[in-house]
């Protein structure tokens, strides 16, 4: 009798344990340790598994190092790793939508709200087997910065005949087709060689983050006005999510959420810091005005939106989202 009572308490206890068994993902980051935007990530981690204690846990296994940043996309699809943060350029080939987010002027709190971002989740989930958690460290836009004083033709618009510029996946539609730059893609991780070695002496780069890569050893002028936006998020395997206890499901999407808001008013601050930094340091401005500013601009838009159009309208879900997806993430 002792002996069955014993195991049935045994057997009840293992019946407990896995009923309440945390749950674990793991995770990357496209981008180096050291950067602000996976230091933001790392921030969201921290407050999951806070929020999480015995119900949810993220274990980070690194960045480029451990998973080359253009790998991880597929490695989250294919469930080599259960969570990336990256940016959707990054995985452009398989989702064109996310141009949306590049060309967006709303935030994530903005576009949670109105519904874009629901849409963007199921297109992920859609398209590529993923759960598109949160965007985050949204509202940041980008710079075009240089070694030398940018050169305006007679009418103030900007002349990048000479340029060495590099480019990527984000705005070469814009670089390429409107600004007539001849680009030479390089990853993040091979620019302060590029610049250092005089391969390239202009780059696209986000308002924050020059002095965390030490770019600003090299480039001495910042163009003005900004463009596009950042469209980092932060995406999970579709299996593996659905596999979470609801618990697990909350306490991830609600720390998401808070997270967009968090992050986007943190940056804002840390944008202004940046910028005083620079210029201290010696950075100039060169500010396009009037209707070489709004064409600029305008190009850096449009451009993008052509290119999603079309690659969305060459995959076999179509352009159907195309109108919507600039209703919600683009305030005219």
């Amino acid at each position: 009798m002792k002996h069955s009572m014993i195991g049935a308490v045994l057997v009840t206890t293992a019946m407990t344990s896995a009923a309440f068994a945390e749950d674990t993902l793991t995770a990357v980051h496209a981008f180096p340790e050291s950067l602000i935007y996976t230091k933001s990530f790392l921030e969201f981690v921290d407050k999951v598994n806070a929020a999480g204690e015995g119900v949810v846990n993220i274990e980070v296994r690194g960045g480029p190092e451990a998973i080359g940043m253009f790998q991880q996309p597929d490695a989250v699809r294919s469930g080599v790793v259960d969570m990336v943060y990256t940016p959707g350029s990054f995985y452009a080939g398989a989702l064109p939508e996310k141009d949306a987010l590049v060309t967006s002027n709303l935030t994530a709190v903005e576009t949670r709200a109105n519904g874009g971002l629901e849409l963007i989740d199921q297109i992920h989930q859609e398209k590529m087997g993923v759960k598109y958690l949160g965007w985050f460290d949204s509202g940041v836009c980008y710079n075009l910065w240089t070694r030398n004083e940018p050169k305006l033709d007679a009418d103030g618009n900007l002349d990048v005949s000479g340029l060495k510029l590099r480019g990527n996946a984000v705005y070469n539609a814009f670089f390429t087709e409107y600004l007539g730059a001849q680009v030479i893609d390089l990853p993040t991780t091979e620019v302060y060689s590029a610049l250092e070695r005089g391969v390239v002496d202009a780059t696209g780069w986000t308002q924050i983050g020059l002095i965390d890569l030490k770019w600003n050893e090299f480039l001495n002028y910042r163009i003005e006005p900004c463009f596009f936006s950042t469209d980092l998020g932060t995406i999970v395997n579709l299996d593996k999510w659905n596999s979470l206890s609801e618990e697990s499901r909350k306490i991830l999407q609600d720390v998401a959420i808070a997270h967009e808001a968090e992050s986007a008013a943190k940056l804002g601050a840390l944008r202004d810091a940046d910028f005083a930094a620079l210029e201290e340091a010696g950075m100039k401005v060169v500010t396009l005005e009037g209707d070489a500013a709004d064409a600029y601009l305008a190009a850096a838009t449009q451009k993008t939106w052509d290119r999603m159009k079309g690659l969305m309208a060459d995959s076999p879900q179509g352009d159907g989202n195309y109108d919507k997806l600039i209703e919600l993430f683009y305030d005219k």
